[in-house]
């Protein structure tokens, strides 16, 4: 089996490199919903509309964009055997972290959905932030910490 991944091994990288943008590009985008779903009038037919907008984000690009990360990155791993290695370790537990707040904004725009506003338009464009640092921890993981964790 790793014969035969090591042999797709630059299409399994093209693979969660492409969807590792997607991902990130709906993380971007999601918060930023939420504060002008926020601003709009509770019930109104804009806030409908950002109802719609934030359940097909999550549906059409984020939640299928992070499962193929996950499958094309674990197939990544497997084909360079990364399990032994330091770097793969905290790059895995910053993903795992990237992937909880993924869930945690998915709870959140359920929320919304059902009228709740628990958390104030500051906040949100604060947590907007939470995956660009994450990209940063991660994309500096792999390439310096390959030179220094392996």
């Amino acid at each position: 089996m790793q014969e035969y991944l090591s042999l797709l091994y630059p299409w399994l990288k093209v693979g969660h490199l492409v969807f590792v943008i997607f991902w990130m590009a709906g993380l971007f985008m999601m918060p930023r919903f939420f504060v002008y779903h926020q601003e709009s009038p509770e019930g109104s037919e804009e806030a409908a509309r950002w109802v719609e907008r934030e359940a097909r984000l999550r549906k059409i690009i984020l939640n299928p964009s992070m499962i193929l990360v996950w499958v094309f990155g674990l197939a990544l791993a497997f084909t360079i055997d990364a399990w032994s290695q330091g770097w793969f370790h905290l790059k895995l537990l910053l993903v795992l972290g990237l992937s909880g707040y993924h869930g945690w904004m998915m709870a959140y725009a359920k929320k919304l959905a059902r009228g709740e506003r628990p958390l104030s338009g500051k906040k949100l464009r604060l947590l907007n932030e939470v995956p660009g640092i994450a990209a940063i921890l991660i994309v500096t993981t792999v390439i310096v910490g390959k030179l220094y964790l392996s």
